[in-house]
């Protein structure tokens, strides 16, 4: 399964099916931000990383223009990574608290990091033809990540993004009981992983105080704890509630 997922990501670096997105992300990386003038931007798809046994699969928006796009690492060389990491460092799930770069040393366990869209999309925007169009990606990950026990959805979208698959995939009957919040956890169904929902801890949410450190840090508590617990024990309500 390892090896699978491994090709996967392979398949995913060299996608050409969004061109406004591959045009956005080859011209970001050839004009550069002055502060990482010096980079050599990674500039294509951003693959999936962390465990490959992961019972908790964390599923973000996209890259970002001058994070992920530069560094070629989910979630790694911008703020909304800075949050997302030190959250994942003090429960347990990364090595070290920070990630800049894909040579930094670090590792997650028990965690796998994916996103509803593989390239950075102008304005954090990516149209729902260019969802649709990696969403083949993210239900291959999802079939071969065979330890799945929670699906922390950061966003509406990738909230959104996961429920659509589970509906036409005939395993929920409608999206319309799964309402959207902050640290919500949700029974989907015998055998399938929980969801848990959290606002995206983009900066337009941590500068405005919608989300601080401390909420998004609960929702990772609550990720570790109802992966660790056997699915009959886990109730389908908000935790903490």
């Amino acid at each position: 399964m390892d090896h699978q997922l491994i090709q996967l990501q392979e398949e995913i670096r060299s996608c050409q099916l969004c061109p406004r997105l591959r045009e956005h992300c080859v011209q970001t990386a050839a004009v550069k931000r002055r502060a990482y003038r010096d980079w050599e931007y990674w500039g294509k798809p951003v693959p999936a990383f962390g465990d490959p046994k992961a019972r908790v699969l964390i599923l973000g928006l996209a890259p970002a223009a001058h994070g992920a796009n530069r560094t070629g690492r989910m979630f790694t060389g911008d703020r909304s990574g800075d949050w997302l990491y030190r959250a994942l460092y003090q429960t347990g799930f990364a090595s070290q608290p920070s990630s800049v770069s894909r040579d930094d040393g670090l590792t997650l366990g028990d965690v796998y990091i994916t996103a509803a869209a593989r390239c950075a999309p102008p304005d954090n925007k990516p149209s729902l033809e260019e969802l649709r169009n990696c969403r083949p990606y993210l239900e291959r990950e999802l079939d071969m990540l065979a330890n799945l026990k929670v699906v922390v959805a950061l966003g509406k979208i990738a909230f959104d993004q996961y429920l659509s698959i589970l509906k036409d995939r005939g395993v929920i009957a409608s999206r319309a009981s799964f309402a959207f919040g902050h640290n919500r956890l949700f029974r989907i169904a015998p055998g399938q992983p929980l969801l848990l929902s959290s606002y995206h801890p983009s900066q337009q949410n941590t500068s405005t105080g919608k989300l601080t450190e401390s909420m998004l840090l609960q929702v990772f508590v609550a990720a570790k704890r109802a992966a660790e617990k056997p699915v009959s024990r886990v109730r389908a309500l908000r935790p903490g509630s």
